[in-house]
């Protein structure tokens, strides 16, 4: 049986509000497509190799987890952004989304310098925060998403950075501009908690559909549109 490779990009540290769901579910629906999975846990310290992972997910934290994985994950900037660039199958949320942009600031106002792969820079509420149910449109792919959202950053998308979809109720990035999240070839970044994935299945398996193509072509099979 063939296999997918998911890399669980600071598990250990990152994983609030059950977003560890979306691991569950990324496994299932690969199973359910016959394959098996293999899941390694990349932490501090760790290396990352972007040819070794079919799916690389990165959770949420609390500040005090990620003020601790701003210091490591700066060394990774180069592979992470050639898995990306190669059409890697990435889903990051929340303080995963925050750190693949410019910076994003504690609610204390401290600022920490992000990796730098996309525009987007995340400044923070005071005394506040989004929290609430949430509801977007995605317009590439004419589908909506459903979740909850907890956050207290405001992220602004770069002049050129699509978001994931268009807020119909919530707040999303920001509470302005009716963004939310990120979308960029396979990469995909949100601040749905909940998980996003359990309650779009639709999206899960789009994801797996994604890294099986992306597997079978590098394997020499043919690709799912292919078949």
């Amino acid at each position: 049986m063939k296999t997918l490779r998911i890399c669980h990009l600071y598990g250990n540290l990152l994983n609030t509000y059950g977003d560890n769901g979306n691991l569950l579910m990324l496994q299932y629906h690969a199973k359910q497509a016959g394959y098996q999975v293999e899941t390694k846990l990349v932490s501090l310290g760790d290396d990352f190799k972007a040819d070794d992972y079919d799916i690389v997910f990165i959770g949420g934290g609390q500040d005090y987890e990620q003020g601790i994985i701003a210091r490591d994950i700066g060394r990774l900037k180069d592979e992470l952004e050639r898995y990306i660039e190669s059409d890697g199958v990435l889903l990051a949320i929340c303080g995963g989304f925050q750190f693949l942009g410019q910076y994003y600031m504690t609610a204390e106002g401290q600022r920490i310098e992000c990796l730098g792969i996309f525009p987007h820079k995340t400044e923070r509420q005071e005394g506040t925060r989004f929290i609430g149910d949430i509801e977007i449109y995605d317009e590439v792919n004419q589908v909506t998403y459903y979740g909850f959202e907890n956050h207290n950053g405001v992220t602004t998308l770069g002049p050129n950075q699509a978001p994931l979809g268009r807020v119909v109720t919530g707040h999303g990035n920001n509470g302005q501009d009716k963004t939310e999240g990120m979308h960029y070839r396979n990469t995909y970044g949100s601040y749905f908690h909940g998980p996003l994935l359990v309650r779009n299945e639709g999206l899960a398996k789009h994801l797996v559909a994604l890294a099986i193509a992306n597997h079978e072509a590098k394997k020499g099979f043919k690709s799912l549109s292919q078949l």
